[in-house]
């Protein structure tokens, strides 16, 4: 009886990035489960600000692999998320003395690619 042979994953990981969530996975849904030079085309001619930040991690897992003698032609993107990291709170003036908070937030990009 034939075991099966579990591919192995390549992780690269930006923790801390200077993005809001929420617009990090409208790019990210659009590589997840793509051939990594598909997934690279599509990231370097979307006009959203997060996709230079998603291109850059994810050609560090691809470097990763490539690190580690995976065939580099032959990976897809098997897992791509975006979490919400801590966030900073900043202070606007406002009328009468109040102030209202501002949210900076900040999200942790996680991208994992295998081979096929």
């Amino acid at each position: 009886m034939a075991q099966a042979v579990a591919n192995k994953r390549y992780r690269a990981m930006h923790r801390f990035a200077r993005l809001s969530p929420r617009k990090a996975r409208l790019v990210i849904d659009l590589i997840r489960g793509r051939h990594v030079n598909d997934a690279q085309d599509i990231l370097r001619f979307t006009p959203k600000r997060a996709s230079q930040v998603i291109e850059k991690v994810l050609k560090s897992a691809i470097a990763n692999a490539n690190e580690q003698e995976a065939n580099v032609r032959s990976l897809w993107v098997a897992e791509a998320r975006v979490d919400q990291g801590p966030y900073m709170r900043r202070w606007r003036p406002k009328d009468r003395g109040r102030a209202h908070p501002i949210l900076k937030r900040m999200s942790h990009i996680i991208v994992e690619v295998e081979e096929r």
